[in-house]
């Protein structure tokens, strides 16, 4: 389903962040990326979610090389970035309808599929500007949109960061969910404490 072949990152003449690595995953597999900070998890997940571009080798998604197609990759993609980048004028709402259109997926159950997935994530502020948030609520925030769009493969880095525990347990169990479906779940955290029963397979970095 994910196909990396000899894929090299290097951003100065020295030693690359990681050289000539190859991995396959399969579909309805949960992939643990563990390491510490530095170590090269975030720009291996760049790369897959095309933020940023190899030195060297390449990564296909089915038939898709990702580099080369990227608005065909990322609409199978649901996202979560260690950064919380989001538009600070918007809110809740209005990003995740704006998600949905851009993927033609808004319909008529839209707002109700909206309100429920951040009544189960416990998000209250949702018609408030995302720029008065906690770092937690943003996470939300990027959790809500990445799971509404129903995609095929997750990319998260470190998603379950400035959660409190109710919410943590509540991503658990959605991420078990898309898994039993069929979905890819690639994961980066700096420890598996809590949450190796979901994982089928560990990247360690450095690699």
């Amino acid at each position: 389903m994910l196909t990396i072949q000899n894929l090299t990152k290097q951003y100065k003449a020295g030693q690359p962040i990681f050289s000539d690595v190859s991995f396959t995953f399969e579909k309805g597999r949960g992939v643990s990326i563990i390491g510490p900070n530095g170590s090269g998890k975030t720009t291996f997940l760049r790369i897959l979610s095309v933020n940023s571009f190899p030195t060297a080798g390449s990564v296909h998604f089915n038939d898709i090389d990702i580099h080369k197609h990227p608005h065909q990759y990322l609409s199978n993609v649901g996202l979560v970035h260690d950064e919380e980048t989001l538009p600070r004028h918007l809110t809740t709402v209005e990003l995740i309808e704006w998600v949905l259109r851009s993927r033609n997926l808004w319909d008529s159950n839209s707002i109700s599929s909206v309100n429920a997935i951040l009544d189960k994530l416990n998000l209250d502020q949702r018609d408030e500007p995302i720029g008065t948030y906690s770092t937690g609520m943003k996470k939300k925030v990027q959790i809500a949109a990445a799971f509404i769009v129903r995609p095929s493969l997750f990319i998260m880095d470190e998603p379950l960061r400035g959660l409190d525990t109710s919410t943590r347990s509540t991503v658990l169990d959605m991420i078990l969910e898309v898994k039993k479906n069929g979905a890819l779940f690639l994961m980066a955290s700096h420890s598996m404490k809590s949450v190796d029963d979901i994982f089928d397979e560990i990247i360690e970095f450095p690699l």
